[in-house]
């Protein structure tokens, strides 16, 4: 029956929005006419530009459940947009820069140590000079969901997640990359028919935005709002079929590809509320 509403859900998602459920690591997709939305005029001829991803399973690529909405981002952009999803699941924000180099032991400040400063691949790659970030990219950031883990490696305390968003924004923008911090997509947690918020480092996303005078997506919040307008509560915490079962995978956090895209189209609304410079470039 899951898969049934799941497959009917996907294709009336993809029929209504105009886009294809595929996805793919990095991806392109044909340009539809120009508009002008929330006072971002796009220009005759934009540049092309390339959009990277860094964050967790909610937002990384997959063509099964658990799908990222990272993995659905693409279709709502012109070809001049390329979009480079390097999210891992698991990963907290300590974990995504530095992989195995953070150990399991905690120093006296509660952190985990690193074994080592050096960076993991996918970051390095992002901050080489030749294939990396570049002058008029983006960077999404999103992070939160595994850092509040209480043991190593993967937990990461207030301060540091703070310092580590910063670090990323400061590298964004050394190379003309554009950062954007997203707070951590919510689960689905009811209170009566009531969705709603269950994550942590929310404030601190917002805090190190204001700090690092970055654009914050609130995508907790715009992802509570939306299961309450689904209407995804109550329910008997059965996700294996409904309404729930159509958007979610069979756990409160992952989604099928018809949520993942409806996560994916929140943020790209945000782009145009919040007058991003890169809602230019939506299709």
């Amino acid at each position: 029956m899951k898969t049934f509403l799941v497959a009917l859900v996907t294709t009336v998602l993809a029929t209504g929005l105009g886009v294809p459920a595929r996805a793919a690591t990095t991806h392109a997709r044909a340009a539809l006419p120009c508009a002008e939305s929330s006072g971002v005029t796009r220009a005759a001829a934009l540049a092309k530009i390339k959009i990277w991803m860094a964050g967790d399973s909610t937002m990384m690529n997959a063509s099964t459940c658990p799908i990222g909405w990272g993995s659905q981002f693409a279709p709502y952009f012109t070809t001049d947009v390329t979009v480079q999803n390097s999210a891992v699941g698991g990963r907290s924000i300590q974990t995504w820069l530095y992989e195995g180099n953070v150990t399991s032991t905690k120093n006296s400040a509660g952190e985990c140590v690193l074994s080592s400063t050096a960076y993991s691949s996918r970051w390095t790659g992002m901050l080489d000079t030749s294939a990396g970030m570049k002058t008029g990219d983006y960077l999404f950031i999103q992070f939160g969901i595994n850092d509040g883990t209480s043991a190593c490696p993967r937990h990461v305390g207030s301060a540091r997640f703070k310092e580590l968003l910063g670090v990323m924004a400061s590298a964004a923008k050394a190379r003309g990359a554009k950062p954007i911090f997203v707070t951590p997509v919510a689960a689905i947690t009811c209170s009566g028919s009531t969705a709603v918020g269950n994550r942590g480092f929310v404030t601190e996303t917002k805090d190190a935005a204001t700090a690092n005078g970055v654009p914050v997506i609130d995508l907790h919040a715009r992802s509570v709002a939306l299961y309450n307008q689904l209407k995804l509560c109550p329910n008997n915490g059965d996700y294996t079929q409904g309404a729930v079962g159509a958007f979610f995978c069979n756990d409160h956090t992952h989604f099928e590809a018809a949520g993942a895209r409806q996560i994916a189209a929140l943020i790209t609304t945000a782009l145009r509320d919040q007058n991003i410079g890169l809602a230019a470039y939506l299709a």
